[in-house]
């Protein structure tokens, strides 16, 4: 019997018998070990825990505990979902049913909308499927063979996405109990696994996202190896549901957003306004303090830019279309790369001038779906905290840390200190560029990485035709991460504008180019931002600062005086001058979720004193003004996320 050389992801190897399964693997290392493992990721594949080894690989058992065995276990569940549905609805036609970031979906199409009812219907056959602890199996079935068969039972979906994927003649099916579906895998060993299992929610969903094509009926659902997970995330999804941006944007009067002006379009009330001009100016203060230069563009451009770009061959789907100007074609821009790149070329560069920052925060527009816009985080006009460095290969290294470094550096004072980082790289198909290139570029990224001591994911083949990246996910409050910083190479743009600079030896060289945003779009960022504060925005971003709340209208020309000389001293205050009970203006200033409320009574005016209430922590104590403004001027100054009275 053949041997095989399995690596583990220590680096240490071990010599096996041929054909033995990542089962037995698991098994051999630890029961416990083989008791949560999931499934295997062969040679940077993954692979069924069945799966047979039969060469020399590197290989890691995967569990629910990294983001590959929890996408795997949420696609089987999403699975044994289907086998329920297809049950309890025979007329049922099947969509797709991948895994999201927390759970999965399946689609469906169904002579009416799934009710409450429905869903609890599904959710006692769930649980009923998962006690069979029916074990899934694959299956390679010839394709022709498995379309034909599709098309008798006039399955649309499936013929539709068969007939697209001609490139194997061979495809497989995963079947467990009576159930089988289409799919590429892998999947969990069986059934039992699956320990607690809630279905959330079904709503409408075109085929695809695309509203020329059928509305079918998507369920939701989450599940998870132990019943305290879920117990857990039931938790955090009703403090979600507390944080929502769209609601507390709304409470809060930040934001605005109407079909009667166009869906995804964003409109920012005053309130939400202060908000962004505060975040942008720290933004533009910050970058000029460290070497950038910041630029503009316009809105539109001629056409053949676009073209010239790739931005027409590649992004043709997510650009609106162009518009006549005279006799000439113009496109509403879905970038601004195109635009830095020709005040790149006004001139000649030397090697004395890189690096060379250059800095925009430019609106761009991008046609989505209308299955997928979400309040501020999936819209089709936003403003991208843009830049643009070129670098020499020599010196890329060395930008490379420095510029991750200023990414930690602007997202530190919103509070996020958790993040999930990701070196994407070469894909195997397709990508511009020379393969040494393209080893310079993830060479330069993971050695800055490594310098700055920052732990990061490989996603093997998964960067972008034109260039490796690293993307920085934060996590919020509640654990949850959002996509927000990206470093990505560009070996497309230099090569298709022919972009250079004259070395030292006189010759012309290409730069390299590397795109960048740091918070990624405002408006996305500011709808993290207000779910990560629960809507209690810090001092120095709070629209609302502070509130002068006189107890009876006999104070107010002391609120006044204390109004006006907060406002000189550069605080956002107002007073609450109205005829009303002291308990309901706090109540609404708790509403409103302002930092401070300063009350003022007979006790405060005689003494010239406030005072002072915090945001749901209530009283602080008694405080001169001229004290208090010293106090709140170095909170705002530090940024600091907590008061200072704490």
């Amino acid at each position: 019997m053949s041997e095989v050389k399995i690596k583990f992801p220590d680096g240490s190897e071990k010599i096996f018998d041929g054909g033995i399964s990542g089962y037995e693997v698991a098994k051999l290392i630890s029961p416990r070990l083989a008791k949560e493992a999931l499934a295997v990721k062969v040679n940077g594949h993954l692979r069924d825990l069945s799966c047979k080894i039969e060469e020399d690989a590197p290989i890691e058992i995967l569990t629910f505990d990294s983001p590959e065995g929890k996408y795997i276990f949420w696609h089987s569940s999403a699975h044994i979902m289907a086998q329920a549905v297809t049950e309890l609805f025979p007329n049922v036609k099947l969509a797709i049913g991948p895994p999201i970031e927390e759970g999965f979906y399946y689609d469906f199409e169904v002579e009416k909308p799934f009710s409450p009812q429905d869903l609890e219907k599904i959710e006692k056959r769930v649980r009923e499927i998962i006690k069979e602890k029916a074990e899934f199996e694959r299956i390679e079935v010839d394709r022709k063979d498995v379309l034909e068969e599709y098309r008798k039972k006039d399955d649309t979906y499936k013929v539709e996405m068969l007939e697209e994927d001609i490139l194997d003649d061979r495809v497989t099916v995963y079947k467990h109990s009576s159930f089988e579906d289409l799919c590429r895998g892998p999947h969990i060993p069986n059934t039992g696994i699956v320990k607690a299992f809630k279905l959330l929610s079904s709503s409408g969903a075109y085929w695809r996202g695309d509203e020329n094509k059928k509305m079918l009926q998507r369920i939701y659902g989450i599940s998870f190896p132990k019943k305290n997970m879920l117990d857990d995330f039931l938790y955090r999804l009703e403090e979600a549901k507390k944080r929502d941006h769209r609601m507390l944007g709304k409470q809060l009067e930040l934001f605005h957003i109407t079909n009667e002006v166009g869906a995804g379009l964003v409109m920012w009330q005053p309130k939400g306004a202060i908000i962004r001009n505060e975040i942008e100016n720290f933004w533009r203060e910050e970058h000029l303090k460290n070497g950038y230069k910041l630029v503009y563009s316009p809105h539109i451009a001629n056409l053949e830019l676009w073209k010239r770009s790739g931005h027409t061959e590649n992004y043709k789907e997510d650009m609106y279309q162009p518009i006549q100007i005279d006799e000439e074609k113009y496109q509403i821009k879905p970038m601004n790369c195109p635009f830095h790149i020709m005040m790149y070329k006004s001139r000649r560069w030397s090697y004395r001038d890189l690096p060379m920052r250059w800095a925009e925060l430019g609106t761009v527009y991008r046609y989505e779906m209308p299955g997928v816009l979400h309040g501020l985080m999936r819209v089709r006009g936003f403003t991208q905290d843009d830049a643009h460095h070129f670098v020499s290969p020599e010196g890329m290294e060395d930008e490379l840390v420095w510029l991750i470094k200023f990414c930690l550096h602007i997202l530190d004072p919103f509070a996020f200190k958790e993040y999930d980082i990701y070196l994407s790289t070469r894909p195997e198909a397709k990508a511009i560029g020379s393969k040494s290139d393209w080893d310079k570029a993830e060479n330069g990224l993971r050695r800055a990485l490594e310098i700055l001591d920052l732990k990061y994911s490989v996603d093997e083949g998964g960067g972008a035709f034109y260039g490796p990246k690293i993307d920085i996910k934060i996590k919020d409050a509640l654990g949850r991460s959002w996509q927000c910083s990206t470093i990505q190479f560009d070996f497309n743009l230099p090569e298709r504008f022919d972009m250079t600079y004259a070395d030292k030896d006189g010759k012309l060289k290409r730069p390299f180019m590397i795109h960048r945003a740091l918070l990624g779009s405002i408006e996305r960022f500011f709808g993290v931002l207000i779910e990560h504060y629960a809507g209690r925005f810090p001092l120095w971003l709070a629209p609302v600062q502070v509130r002068v709340l006189p107890i009876t209208d006999d104070f107010n020309d002391y609120g006044r005086q204390i109004q006006e000389s907060l406002m000189e001293n550069g605080f956002r205050a107002e007073l609450d001058s109205r005829s009303e009970k002291i308990g309901h203006k706090i109540r609404e200033s708790e509403l409103q979720k302002i930092p401070y409320m300063l009350i003022i009574g007979a006790k405060e005016k005689e003494s010239g004193t406030v005072s002072v209430r915090l945001h749901g922590k209530g009283d602080v104590g008694s405080f001169e003004p001229a004290e208090l403004i010293e106090i709140l001027k170095a909170e705002k100054n530090d940024k600091a996320i907590h008061s200072k009275l704490l």
